[in-house]
């Protein structure tokens, strides 16, 4: 999977959502709304988020060195976890804490068209953001659901931008719900429904998030599809009987290791072996140009026995 998706995806959420927070600030200072101060520090949280998953692709970049032989990539994971605890405690719970303190202590609001207007104008831009992030995790997708993708995928800009994106459209659509209804009603309190709707929501998506995110960077394993084509590379082998075990596990979104121990013929020769093993990783690197990195071990499979080795 490369990372150029995952860059115009982040890239045009960032703009998006900096535009959208100076918006939300100026509708906000007009019309006193909690729903649009909501929606501005969401924003924010995101226009901020949007920046440390740049960053964290920049991290993933470095070449490996000394004290860190296998790179790294997972930097990716780990600002993208930092992305879905910002989200829950600058989004989710600065509105849930405004929509409480609107409830209680209620007040009218201000020009009303103005923040109508301006969550009109946020809805388009989030918009064209959220058809940027679809555009580009479409390929990756495949024949999957769009849960599924966001389950299973090891690159984590593209869920987590996807799911900021709904969010944000949903939360704008709780802001103009609340706003609208404060305003027909003559009732404030419509607006602190509103935005403690925005805060539950924001809870929702971060943690999901941190879920995610935080099984990425304790280290997930190949996906069924790619384990079933290292198997039927190795297997395709000549010099090799059977794949004894096989473990796996991704270093960053781009970088798979791949550790196997094979059953290899017991009248082999060190050189025949050494051939075998050889061959095996071109095979492997041709079927899953992600495995990268790779570890074979020959032993002798005694089925007899049942020695499935160390």
């Amino acid at each position: 999977m490369s990372a150029e998706g995952s860059k115009k995806a982040i890239v045009a959420a960032l703009a998006a959502n900096a535009g959208i927070a100076v918006a939300k600030f100026v509708g906000f200072a007009v019309t006193g709304s909690s729903s649009m101060l909501a929606e501005a520090v969401h924003s924010v949280a995101d226009t901020s988020n949007q920046g440390l998953l740049l960053l964290g692709q920049r991290e993933a970049a470095k070449s490996a060195d000394r004290l860190h032989p296998f790179g790294y990539g997972r930097s990716r994971y780990f600002y993208s976890f930092v992305v879905a605890m910002v989200l829950f405690t600058l989004g989710s719970l600065f509105a849930i804490y405004e929509g409480y303190e609107k409830i209680v202590h209620p007040h009218e609001l201000e020009s009303p068209i103005v923040a109508v207007v301006i969550l009109g104008v946020a809805i388009c831009l989030e918009g064209y953001s959220f058809r940027t992030a679809f555009g580009e995790s479409k390929p990756l997708k495949g024949s999957a659901s769009w849960w599924r993708f966001i389950r299973n995928s090891r690159n984590p800009e593209l869920p987590v931008v996807l799911l900021e994106d709904t969010g944000a459209l949903i939360g704008l659509a709780f802001a103009l719900g609340g706003v609208g209804l404060a305003t027909l009603t003559g009732d404030p309190i419509w607006d602190g429904i509103g935005t403690l709707a925005i805060g539950i929501l924001l809870g929702v998506i971060a943690v999901i998030l941190i879920v995610e995110m935080h099984s990425l960077l304790i280290g997930e394993g190949a996906t069924a599809a790619d384990e079933r084509a290292l198997f039927a590379a190795l297997e395709a082998e000549p010099g090799i009987d059977r794949v004894i075990h096989m473990k796996t596990q991704y270093l960053g979104p781009d970088e798979l290791l791949v550790a196997a121990k094979l059953g290899i013929p017991a009248g082999a020769t060190a050189v025949t072996i050494a051939d075998t093993i050889n061959s095996a990783e071109a095979r492997i690197r041709a079927s899953l140009p992600i495995a990268r990195v790779i570890y074979l071990e020959p032993d002798i499979y005694r089925e007899h026995t049942g020695d499935r080795g160390n």
